[in-house]
């Protein structure tokens, strides 16, 4: 089954198309990098999968559910049930700094899921050691380098469990020397095939993790194929610029 399924996607705010007639489907397991200049309606487009911004025209579905269809949206609790199966990591972390590190893990499970509380200890733990974070659960986010907080926003995104994770410049609110660690971790949940959508500017990043690479410019996905086409044959001219070819 197809995990996600966008056709015809259409955002306008006042005059202007953020979005127009965005078609792409993404299947279990698949890892797309969407690429594009500022601008472009990247991180619209991601958000508007999940929720976070209402698009204006067309379709999307998620694992063959209709979140909107031809521009009307699902009802609100099949709304929350279908965005419940996705994660979000931000450019900016979103960590709550009252919090400590385990504390950012374990609210969401805890108000959303109502699940048993040494059920999610177990699991917070245990995405922590993932990350490579298991001696900062008791820490709060000020204590934490830039690197660190992220890795801790994609362990909290994983705590739901989610079949979708959508990234939205993961690694842009860093220094150079903080992105490696964060791409490190993603790497790993690529090998490990899990479902994402990563809008993102690290061009290696995109070519060595992505199976399908989207590049978008002036709202709409001009040119999408495997890393090996978009990097090393680029069919558009503007492509070509934007890859500095």
């Amino acid at each position: 089954m197809t995990m996600i399924e966008v056709s015809d996607m259409k955002k306008t705010y006042g005059s202007v198309d953020v979005l127009q007639k965005v078609r792409f489907t993404v299947e279990p397991g698949e890892v797309v990098a969407v690429i594009g200049p500022s601008g472009s309606g990247k991180s619209t487009m991601l958000r508007s999968l999940i929720h976070l911004e209402e698009i204006d025209g067309g379709s999307i579905r998620i694992g063959g559910e209709s979140l909107v269809e031809d521009g009307r949206y699902a009802a609100p609790s099949v709304i929350r049930q279908i965005t419940s199966r996705m994660g979000m990591v931000f450019q900016h972390f979103n960590l709550f700094p009252h919090l400590t590190v385990q504390q950012n893990l374990e609210l969401a499970p805890k108000m959303v899921k109502r699940e048993n509380a040494a059920l999610i200890r177990s699991r917070s733990t245990e995405l922590l050691a993932k990350v490579g974070l298991a001696d900062k659960a008791g820490a709060h986010p000020a204590k934490l380098s830039g690197g660190q907080k992220q890795r801790v926003a994609i362990a909290r995104a994983l705590m739901m469990s989610p079949d979708i994770l959508l990234f939205d410049e993961p690694t842009s609110a860093l220094d150079p020397e903080l992105t490696g660690e964060v791409l490190q971790v993603i790497k790993q949940l690529a090998s490990e095939k899990i479902t994402m959508v990563i809008v993102t500017h690290e061009m290696n990043f995109a070519r060595d993790v992505a199976d399908r690479v989207i590049f978008m410019d002036n709202g709409e996905i001009a040119e999408s194929g495997t890393p090996e086409q978009i990097f090393g044959n680029p069919q558009l001219e503007r492509t070509r610029a934007f890859l500095k070819l």
